[in-house]
């Protein structure tokens, strides 16, 4: 009887575990898998760099005097043409005048040394004047008129000192704060004093360096030899540590030397900034492309993970189960796509989300990611 029972309850437990083992099968975990995206990219290497404005002019005082007004506000833009300082001009205003009276006096002294040669000339011919007079009246009118070319030449100098008086920006641009205040003296004749600086910022420059090596290894500077056009040139600068905001810009200068003290190159990217926003002296990364990858596999980033063998991927076999492989990567695309360069062939699936609820030789139900 006992036995019986035993035979019987054996049989029940066994028909469960086999209930138990069809429905785990039965049960396969969905998982989304993707097979890699496969396309020709351009590879491209991060530099920093830092910004400079398209020109930067400091404004100078040359002439000695009160500051008597600053007629811009500090950080603000200014106009080409505007007044941005008035130094005191009435000492300025008189020599100008003085200089005028100065030329109409040589003028008339010409006028009338001119006149008396004339006279001289005609009266050398019947012997009226001496030979000597003659060359006399000659030599005057030689006199009277460098004497013109000096009044002449000294006026346009009490001209441009005047214009001096009213410092003018040559640019459009931003203007600094002013380096005197009003009503300070600027003894700027002998030795032009600065009083501010203009940031003409609407166009700027980014420039960076590069090593011997990395310029050697460089497929696209190579090509460009000394000239730098095309668009394979176009380099992208990003500004901030996460660099979410960037700019594009065009390679538009390579130093035609290596540095003996770095070892390094410099280059240079030119990039609009209308809005202003982009600063002299701000520090910016420059992405630059440097070569070419021709059908380069790229997978979604966040299905890469990390162990202490390094990256791996969970791809999926013909079976629809799980193998963990290593995998070397490489530069990280545009789209949030790595490179994989070794480990994984154009048609295999790998898994792309729930990295953590897969593991090695599990069965999955691959839902694949259009």
């Amino acid at each position: 009887m006992k036995k019986g029972i035993v035979i019987a309850l054996s049989g029940v437990l066994l028909a469960g575990c086999g209930k138990k083992t069809e429905n785990v099968v039965s049960q396969a975990l969905p998982i989304e898998v993707a097979k890699p995206v496969v396309k020709n990219v351009t590879l491209t290497r991060d530099y920093p760099g830092y910004l400079t404005a398209e020109t930067t002019i400091n404004i100078v005082g040359r002439v000695n005097g009160t500051l008597l007004s600053k007629n811009y506000v500090s950080g603000q833009r200014v106009k080409k043409g505007q007044t941005l300082f008035v130094i005191e001009p009435t000492l300025y205003e008189d020599a100008l005048k003085q200089a005028e009276a100065s030329l109409k006096t040589a003028q008339a002294n010409l006028v009338y040394a001119r006149s008396n040669y004339e006279r001289m000339k005609e009266a050398v011919k019947s012997d009226a004047v001496s030979r000597i007079q003659f060359l006399q009246a000659e030599s005057n009118v030689a006199t009277c008129e460098a004497a013109v070319s000096n009044a002449e030449a000294e006026l346009q100098t009490a001209r441009t000192n005047l214009n001096y008086c009213y410092v003018k920006s040559p640019i459009d641009g931003v203007a600094d704060l002013a380096e005197y205040s009003d009503g300070e003296y600027i003894n700027g004749e002998g030795n032009p004093v600065k009083l501010t600086t203009i940031y003409k910022d609407d166009h700027m420059y980014s420039y960076f360096d590069i090593s011997d090596n990395q310029y050697l290894s460089h497929e696209l500077l190579r090509d460009a030899k000394t000239k730098i056009s095309g668009e394979e040139h176009a380099v992208t600068l990003r500004l901030g540590t996460d660099g979410r905001k960037s700019w594009k810009g065009k390679l538009n200068y390579l130093s035609p030397n290596v540095s003996l003290t770095t070892g390094t190159m410099r280059l240079r990217a030119e990039l609009e900034n209308p809005d202003g926003v982009l600063r002299p002296g701000l520090y910016v990364s420059v992405t630059l492309p440097y070569a070419t990858a021709e059908k380069a596999i790229l997978v979604d980033n966040a299905s890469i993970g990390t162990d202490q063998l390094g990256k791996f991927l969970y791809v999926v076999n013909d079976s629809n189960r799980v193998n963990l492989r290593h995998v070397e990567v490489g530069q990280l695309m545009e789209g949030n796509q790595r490179i994989i360069t070794s480990g994984l062939s154009p048609n295999e699936r790998y898994v792309t989300k729930a990295l953590l609820k897969v593991r090695q030789g599990m069965e999955i139900q691959p839902i694949l990611k259009p």
